[in-house]
């Protein structure tokens, strides 16, 4: 799913500020799971794993389809190629991005998890230690 770029920078910049935004999302994500996994007894497993899947969803699914579209799409002609250069924001620097959108969410999924404690506890059984 895009969100809007066009504010964005380019390069290093850009990549910065995308991956600041996946680590926002993941983290309140990851917040907001730890709430209801509290309530359902839910272990950090579950919780990680949906919190990376949907910030992942919101914040790289797009940059990365266009990494993928571009590597593995037939784009023979060259106002083809144009036009689904133009519909992307710094497409020079899209894999830059996509990486600092990945490293941004395993980050806020951390932070997150430090946040709530999750280091302290265990989830092994009482008795089980």
């Amino acid at each position: 799913m895009h969100y809007d770029q066009t504010w964005m920078g380019s390069g290093i910049v850009g990549g910065i500020e995308a991956g600041l935004i996946s680590l926002l999302v993941a983290l309140l994500l990851f917040l907001l799971l730890h709430w209801l996994g509290r309530r359902h007894g839910w272990c950090h497993a579950r919780k990680i794993g949906w919190t990376f899947l949907l910030a992942s969803i919101l914040t790289v699914s797009g940059d990365l389809w266009d990494l993928f579209y571009l590597n593995y799409s037939n784009l023979q002609s060259r106002p083809l190629l144009t036009a689904v250069l133009a519909g992307m924001h710094d497409p020079e620097h899209l894999g830059m991005r996509v990486l600092c959108e990945l490293l941004g969410v395993s980050l806020g999924v951390y932070l997150g998890w430090v946040l709530s404690g999750g280091y302290r506890t265990h989830d092994v059984p009482a008795g089980h230690d």
